[in-house]
């Protein structure tokens, strides 16, 4: 069997993330926000749609789960209880989803909200990471009901994981977080390549995911708390009480919500 990951573009950045079973024409969607990219996607590729799975319960990321519920009835959504969204299967930390012979394991990683989730795959030995608002290319999820300690736990966690794990974020929001780390960096050489790459693309309508946590070690200063590079490009801009990683990341995020 092959299973193919693929992104739908909804709204103007969104990505909802399709999983493709080739052999049997089955799918799985993450965070459908909206209903009818992902029943043209079906459409157009004779797929079935089998099962939802929702990160957390924004409106850009639930808002077409109603809809496609109607239009195919046997869908298994996959959500936590403070979704929103009734699901047929509620997961929390710990738990355990199933694709085809795939397992994910469900994390909480909060910090953008209070209940989010992501969905840990593991694909032939090699990790993928649906991780929904939690981690960007190039940057992490503005803090709603979550809160700062909580993202930073939640990044700690992901940089735990294997250099070729794969990232999957809820957005294409990586020039602009791109932009913002140069703001820190200036001289980060990875970061300046990776925005005349990832403009590149983009403007040929291509997305610049998934991405190496290897990648994002280089280009994400919210990963990079601990580089003097970007606790000077911090102090250039703002005072620190001190500069412990979480001193450096509640600065970093509140100079990104402004930026």
């Amino acid at each position: 069997m092959s299973l193919i990951i693929t992104p739908i573009p909804a709204f103007t950045d969104n990505y909802i993330w399709a999983l493709v079973n080739d052999t049997n024409k089955q799918a799985i969607v993450i965070d459908p926000g909206q209903a009818q990219p992902v029943a043209d996607y079906l459409e157009q590729y004779g797929l079935e749609l089998t099962a939802i799975w929702i990160t957390h319960h924004h409106h850009d990321h639930v808002g077409g789960v109603a809809e496609l519920r109607e239009l195919y009835p046997m869908t298994h959504v996959v959500a936590s209880a403070e979704h929103g969204v009734k699901p047929d299967q509620v997961v929390k930390e710990g738990s355990s989803v199933s694709a085809w012979g795939y397992t994910a394991q469900v994390w909480a990683v909060p910090g953008h909200t209070e209940s989010h989730l992501a969905y840990v795959l593991d694909k032939e030995g090699h990790k993928q990471v649906f991780c929904g608002d939690t981690l960007f290319s190039a940057g992490c999820g503005r803090v709603f009901t979550g809160t700062i300690e909580q993202l930073h736990d939640s990044f700690k966690r992901f940089n735990k994981l294997p250099d070729n794990t794969l990232f999957y974020p809820a957005h294409e929001y990586t020039a602009a977080n791109l932009k913002f780390g140069l703001s820190i960096e200036p001289d980060n050489a990875a970061m300046q390549q990776c925005l005349t790459e990832v403009e590149s693309m983009t403007a040929l309508g291509q997305s610049s995911l998934p991405v190496t946590l290897a990648h994002e070690k280089q280009v994400n200063v919210f990963l990079r708390t601990q580089e003097l590079s970007v606790i000077d490009g911090v102090q250039n801009q703002v005072t620190l009480a001190d500069t412990k990683p979480l001193t450096v990341f509640a600065a970093l995020r509140a100079l990104k919500d402004e930026f």
